[in-house]
Protein backbone atom coordinates (compact mmCIF):
# COMPACT_ATOMS: atom_id res chain seq x y z
CA UNK A 1 0.00 0.00 0.00
CA UNK A 2 1.15 3.47 -1.07
CA UNK A 3 1.39 6.36 1.12
CA UNK A 4 -0.77 8.01 -1.62
CA UNK A 5 -3.69 6.74 0.67
CA UNK A 6 -3.50 8.11 4.30
CA UNK A 7 -5.02 6.68 7.85
CA UNK A 8 -7.91 8.99 7.76
CA UNK A 9 -8.79 8.26 3.90
CA UNK A 10 -8.49 4.26 4.75
CA UNK A 11 -10.78 4.88 7.69
CA UNK A 12 -13.37 6.90 5.95
CA UNK A 13 -13.49 4.28 3.15
CA UNK A 14 -13.35 1.20 5.77
CA UNK A 15 -16.37 3.15 7.70
CA UNK A 16 -18.34 3.43 4.82
CA UNK A 17 -18.43 0.12 3.54
CA UNK A 18 -19.06 -1.20 6.93
CA UNK A 19 -21.81 1.31 7.76
CA UNK A 20 -23.13 -0.47 4.55
CA UNK A 21 -23.84 -3.45 6.06
CA UNK A 22 -25.62 -2.15 9.03
CA UNK A 23 -22.40 -2.47 11.47
CA UNK A 24 -21.36 -0.06 14.23
CA UNK A 25 -18.24 1.99 14.79
CA UNK A 26 -17.43 3.70 17.98
CA UNK A 27 -15.09 5.03 20.19
CA UNK A 28 -12.81 6.60 17.49
CA UNK A 29 -9.75 7.93 18.77
CA UNK A 30 -6.18 9.33 17.23
CA UNK A 31 -3.30 7.22 19.04
CA UNK A 32 0.50 7.38 18.25
CA UNK A 33 1.10 6.67 14.59
CA UNK A 34 -2.74 5.71 13.66
CA UNK A 35 -6.50 5.37 14.72
CA UNK A 36 -8.36 2.89 16.89
CA UNK A 37 -11.73 2.44 17.25
CA UNK A 38 -14.42 -0.23 17.81
CA UNK A 39 -16.41 -2.35 15.38
CA UNK A 40 -19.79 -4.06 16.69
CA UNK A 41 -21.57 -6.48 14.54
CA UNK A 42 -24.36 -8.01 16.10
CA UNK A 43 -23.04 -7.45 20.03
CA UNK A 44 -19.53 -8.74 19.02
CA UNK A 45 -16.90 -6.48 19.91
CA UNK A 46 -13.32 -6.04 18.01
CA UNK A 47 -10.68 -2.96 18.34
CA UNK A 48 -8.92 -2.16 15.13
CA UNK A 49 -6.03 0.19 14.41
CA UNK A 50 -4.76 1.70 11.30
CA UNK A 51 -1.03 2.64 11.71
CA UNK A 52 0.92 5.01 9.08
CA UNK A 53 4.80 4.94 8.78
CA UNK A 54 7.28 4.44 6.22
CA UNK A 55 6.19 1.49 4.62
CA UNK A 56 2.40 3.00 4.32
CA UNK A 57 -0.88 2.43 5.84
CA UNK A 58 -1.56 -0.99 7.11
CA UNK A 59 -4.45 -2.55 9.27
CA UNK A 60 -3.94 -4.04 12.48
CA UNK A 61 -6.20 -6.73 13.25
CA UNK A 62 -4.33 -8.51 16.43
CA UNK A 63 -6.88 -7.20 18.65
CA UNK A 64 -10.11 -8.52 17.16
CA UNK A 65 -10.29 -11.98 19.00
CA UNK A 66 -13.57 -13.02 18.04
CA UNK A 67 -13.12 -15.47 14.76
CA UNK A 68 -16.38 -15.02 13.42
CA UNK A 69 -15.84 -10.88 13.76
CA UNK A 70 -12.63 -11.12 12.07
CA UNK A 71 -13.69 -13.12 9.35
CA UNK A 72 -16.28 -10.50 8.46
CA UNK A 73 -13.64 -7.79 8.76
CA UNK A 74 -11.34 -9.45 6.87
CA UNK A 75 -13.88 -10.33 4.11
CA UNK A 76 -14.60 -5.89 4.05
CA UNK A 77 -10.95 -5.72 3.35
CA UNK A 78 -10.50 -7.78 0.96
CA UNK A 79 -13.38 -6.51 -1.01
CA UNK A 80 -11.67 -3.36 -1.03
CA UNK A 81 -8.82 -4.38 -2.89
CA UNK A 82 -11.05 -5.82 -5.57
CA UNK A 83 -12.41 -1.81 -6.08
CA UNK A 84 -11.23 -0.18 -9.20
CA UNK A 85 -11.38 2.70 -7.92
CA UNK A 86 -9.49 2.50 -4.56
CA UNK A 87 -7.20 0.54 -6.65
CA UNK A 88 -6.47 4.07 -8.64
CA UNK A 89 -6.53 6.45 -5.83
CA UNK A 90 -3.47 4.44 -4.36
CA UNK A 91 -1.68 4.15 -7.39
CA UNK A 92 -0.86 0.40 -7.27
CA UNK A 93 -1.77 -2.86 -9.16
CA UNK A 94 -2.69 -4.45 -6.16
CA UNK A 95 -3.16 -3.81 -2.68
CA UNK A 96 -2.69 -6.00 -0.11
CA UNK A 97 -3.81 -5.30 3.56
CA UNK A 98 -3.57 -8.39 4.73
CA UNK A 99 -0.02 -8.51 3.99
CA UNK A 100 0.65 -5.22 5.39
CA UNK A 101 -0.47 -6.80 8.95
CA UNK A 102 2.89 -6.42 10.75
CA UNK A 103 1.82 -6.58 14.74
CA UNK A 104 0.52 -10.21 15.45
CA UNK A 105 -1.14 -11.95 18.32
CA UNK A 106 1.55 -12.03 21.22
CA UNK A 107 -0.19 -15.92 20.81
CA UNK A 108 0.95 -17.32 17.68
CA UNK A 109 1.87 -20.66 15.80
CA UNK A 110 4.94 -19.73 13.44
CA UNK A 111 5.70 -22.41 10.89
CA UNK A 112 8.68 -22.75 8.29
CA UNK A 113 10.40 -24.93 6.34
CA UNK A 114 13.87 -26.33 5.61
CA UNK A 115 15.30 -28.63 2.66
CA UNK A 116 13.18 -27.05 0.19
CA UNK A 117 15.81 -25.93 -2.11
CA UNK A 118 18.54 -28.96 -1.32
CA UNK A 119 18.71 -31.70 -3.62
CA UNK A 120 19.61 -34.00 -1.02
CA UNK A 121 18.12 -34.38 2.09
CA UNK A 122 14.82 -34.45 3.40
CA UNK A 123 12.10 -31.66 3.50
CA UNK A 124 11.50 -30.64 7.04
CA UNK A 125 8.74 -28.46 8.84
CA UNK A 126 8.53 -26.83 11.87
CA UNK A 127 6.16 -25.33 14.05
CA UNK A 128 6.74 -23.15 17.33
CA UNK A 129 3.86 -21.95 19.79
CA UNK A 130 5.07 -18.56 20.84
CA UNK A 131 2.74 -16.84 23.69
CA UNK A 132 3.50 -13.66 26.16
CA UNK A 133 5.26 -16.07 28.15
CA UNK A 134 7.91 -16.98 25.88
CA UNK A 135 8.09 -14.19 23.79
CA UNK A 136 10.20 -11.79 25.31
CA UNK A 137 12.94 -14.46 26.09
CA UNK A 138 12.82 -15.66 22.70
CA UNK A 139 13.83 -12.20 22.31
CA UNK A 140 16.70 -12.23 24.54
CA UNK A 141 17.72 -15.50 23.28
CA UNK A 142 18.16 -13.19 19.77
CA UNK A 143 15.81 -15.78 17.47
CA UNK A 144 16.17 -14.43 13.88
CA UNK A 145 15.61 -15.65 10.12
CA UNK A 146 18.13 -19.27 10.07
CA UNK A 147 19.38 -17.83 6.99
CA UNK A 148 21.36 -14.82 9.01
CA UNK A 149 22.69 -18.07 10.86
CA UNK A 150 25.42 -20.72 11.00
CA UNK A 151 25.01 -23.86 11.61
CA UNK A 152 26.62 -23.95 14.98
CA UNK A 153 24.73 -21.00 15.94
CA UNK A 154 21.53 -22.81 14.62
CA UNK A 155 22.39 -25.53 16.63
CA UNK A 156 22.64 -23.50 20.13
CA UNK A 157 19.53 -21.63 19.68
CA UNK A 158 17.24 -24.46 18.59
CA UNK A 159 18.31 -26.58 21.72
CA UNK A 160 17.36 -23.41 23.55
CA UNK A 161 14.06 -22.62 21.71
CA UNK A 162 13.34 -26.22 22.68
CA UNK A 163 13.67 -25.65 26.71
CA UNK A 164 11.53 -22.80 26.08
CA UNK A 165 8.47 -23.58 23.75
CA UNK A 166 6.19 -26.19 22.48
CA UNK A 167 6.83 -27.28 18.97
CA UNK A 168 6.63 -29.72 16.48
CA UNK A 169 8.55 -30.91 13.97
CA UNK A 170 7.61 -32.93 10.85
CA UNK A 171 10.13 -34.81 9.12
CA UNK A 172 9.53 -35.94 5.25
CA UNK A 173 12.37 -38.33 4.56
CA UNK A 174 12.98 -38.40 0.74
CA UNK A 175 11.36 -41.67 -0.05
CA UNK A 176 8.37 -40.49 1.06
CA UNK A 177 9.08 -36.80 -0.16
CA UNK A 178 9.40 -38.24 -3.56
CA UNK A 179 6.06 -40.49 -3.36
CA UNK A 180 4.42 -37.15 -2.09
CA UNK A 181 5.63 -34.84 -5.18
CA UNK A 182 3.97 -38.01 -7.43
CA UNK A 183 1.25 -37.67 -5.51
CA UNK A 184 0.66 -33.72 -5.34
CA UNK A 185 2.76 -33.19 -8.67
CA UNK A 186 3.36 -29.57 -6.96
CA UNK A 187 6.12 -28.23 -4.20
CA UNK A 188 3.54 -26.02 -3.00
CA UNK A 189 0.61 -28.55 -2.13
CA UNK A 190 3.56 -30.50 -0.44
CA UNK A 191 4.55 -27.70 1.55
CA UNK A 192 0.88 -26.94 2.45
CA UNK A 193 0.29 -30.69 3.65
CA UNK A 194 3.28 -30.37 5.84
CA UNK A 195 2.43 -27.03 7.47
CA UNK A 196 -0.83 -27.89 8.31
CA UNK A 197 0.65 -31.56 9.65
CA UNK A 198 2.47 -29.04 12.10
CA UNK A 199 -0.08 -26.64 13.05
CA UNK A 200 -2.49 -29.97 14.10
CA UNK A 201 0.53 -31.88 15.91
CA UNK A 202 1.21 -28.37 17.81
CA UNK A 203 -2.83 -28.01 18.67
CA UNK A 204 -3.29 -31.26 20.23
CA UNK A 205 -1.11 -29.80 23.09
CA UNK A 206 -2.26 -25.97 22.60
CA UNK A 207 -4.84 -23.79 22.54
CA UNK A 208 -3.98 -21.14 19.59
CA UNK A 209 -6.34 -19.68 17.56
CA UNK A 210 -3.68 -18.17 15.15
CA UNK A 211 -0.72 -19.42 13.08
CA UNK A 212 1.65 -18.03 10.42
CA UNK A 213 3.61 -19.06 7.75
CA UNK A 214 5.57 -17.96 4.90
CA UNK A 215 3.85 -16.58 1.87
CA UNK A 216 4.60 -19.64 -0.62
CA UNK A 217 1.09 -20.40 -2.45
CA UNK A 218 -2.55 -19.58 -2.03
CA UNK A 219 -3.25 -19.36 1.59
CA UNK A 220 -6.17 -21.75 0.64
CA UNK A 221 -3.58 -24.70 -0.35
CA UNK A 222 -2.82 -25.01 4.11
CA UNK A 223 -6.78 -24.70 5.15
CA UNK A 224 -7.85 -26.97 3.11
CA UNK A 225 -5.07 -29.35 4.29
CA UNK A 226 -6.07 -28.23 7.92
CA UNK A 227 -7.86 -31.09 9.76
CA UNK A 228 -10.37 -30.43 12.42
CA UNK A 229 -8.47 -28.93 14.99
CA UNK A 230 -6.89 -26.53 11.97
CA UNK A 231 -9.85 -25.43 10.81
CA UNK A 232 -10.61 -23.56 13.99
CA UNK A 233 -7.84 -21.01 13.51
CA UNK A 234 -6.88 -18.10 11.83
CA UNK A 235 -4.14 -18.43 9.53
CA UNK A 236 -1.79 -15.53 8.09
CA UNK A 237 0.87 -15.83 5.22
CA UNK A 238 2.96 -12.93 4.34
CA UNK A 239 6.25 -12.92 2.63
CA UNK A 240 9.25 -12.89 5.17
CA UNK A 241 7.35 -14.01 8.03
CA UNK A 242 10.73 -14.96 9.48
CA UNK A 243 11.03 -11.48 10.24
CA UNK A 244 8.10 -12.52 12.63
CA UNK A 245 9.80 -14.09 15.63
CA UNK A 246 7.29 -17.59 16.03
CA UNK A 247 8.35 -17.87 12.58
CA UNK A 248 12.50 -17.22 13.07
CA UNK A 249 11.96 -19.98 15.67
CA UNK A 250 10.23 -22.29 13.40
CA UNK A 251 12.83 -21.77 10.82
CA UNK A 252 15.53 -22.24 13.24
CA UNK A 253 14.11 -25.77 14.69
CA UNK A 254 13.45 -27.17 11.04
CA UNK A 255 16.88 -25.51 10.17
CA UNK A 256 18.76 -27.23 12.85
CA UNK A 257 16.85 -30.60 12.10
CA UNK A 258 17.46 -30.78 8.30
CA UNK A 259 21.28 -30.23 8.96
CA UNK A 260 21.27 -33.18 11.59
CA UNK A 261 19.46 -35.32 8.65
CA UNK A 262 21.49 -34.73 6.45
CA UNK A 263 25.09 -35.21 8.20
CA UNK A 264 23.21 -38.95 9.14
CA UNK A 265 22.78 -39.48 5.60
CA UNK A 266 26.32 -38.62 4.78
CA UNK A 267 27.09 -40.79 7.53
CA UNK A 268 25.21 -43.81 6.69
CA UNK A 269 26.97 -43.20 2.86
CA UNK A 270 30.15 -42.42 4.10
CA UNK A 271 29.83 -39.00 1.17
CA UNK A 272 29.77 -35.85 2.22
CA UNK A 273 26.71 -34.48 0.28
CA UNK A 274 26.11 -31.04 0.13
CA UNK A 275 23.35 -28.33 0.99
CA UNK A 276 21.27 -26.61 -2.27
CA UNK A 277 21.64 -27.51 -6.00
CA UNK A 278 25.06 -26.51 -7.16
CA UNK A 279 27.82 -27.83 -8.98
CA UNK A 280 29.24 -29.71 -6.94
CA UNK A 281 25.71 -30.94 -5.61
CA UNK A 282 25.60 -32.82 -9.27
CA UNK A 283 28.96 -33.87 -8.80
CA UNK A 284 28.68 -35.39 -5.87
CA UNK A 285 25.17 -37.04 -6.82
CA UNK A 286 27.04 -38.68 -10.07
CA UNK A 287 29.62 -40.01 -7.24
CA UNK A 288 26.75 -41.18 -5.62
CA UNK A 289 24.99 -43.38 -8.38
CA UNK A 290 28.49 -44.74 -9.28
CA UNK A 291 29.31 -46.25 -5.56
CA UNK A 292 25.40 -47.37 -4.95
CA UNK A 293 23.27 -47.05 -8.02
CA UNK A 294 20.45 -44.48 -9.11
CA UNK A 295 17.78 -46.31 -8.14
CA UNK A 296 19.16 -45.23 -4.06
CA UNK A 297 19.28 -42.05 -4.89
CA UNK A 298 15.35 -41.78 -3.91
CA UNK A 299 16.55 -42.64 -0.57
CA UNK A 300 18.93 -38.80 -0.34
CA UNK A 301 17.59 -36.62 -2.62
CA UNK A 302 14.74 -35.32 -4.42
CA UNK A 303 14.19 -36.83 -7.76
CA UNK A 304 12.13 -33.91 -9.28
CA UNK A 305 14.90 -31.33 -9.36
CA UNK A 306 16.47 -30.74 -12.69
CA UNK A 307 19.83 -32.00 -11.44
CA UNK A 308 18.81 -35.33 -12.26
CA UNK A 309 19.24 -34.67 -15.78
CA UNK A 310 22.78 -33.74 -15.74
CA UNK A 311 23.67 -37.32 -14.05
CA UNK A 312 23.80 -38.46 -17.67
CA UNK A 313 25.94 -35.91 -18.94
Amino acid sequence: MTSDNNKFDLYEQFKVSAEERGWLIKEYKEINYGIQFCLVINEKKGIIRIFEGKKGVRFDLSQVKNLELLSLVEGIITNSNKNPDFKEKNNTKKSKYLDDIEVFPDELIGTDESGKGDFFGPLVIAGVYVNKNNLELLRDLGVTDSKKLSDKKIADLATKIKQICPYNIVVIGNKKYNELYEKFNNLNKLLAWGHARAIENLLENNDCQYALSDQFGDKELINKALLSKGKTITLFQRPKAEEIISVAAASIIARNEYVNRLSKLSYKYKLELPKGASTKTIQIAKQFVSLYGKAELENVAKLHFKTIQHLED
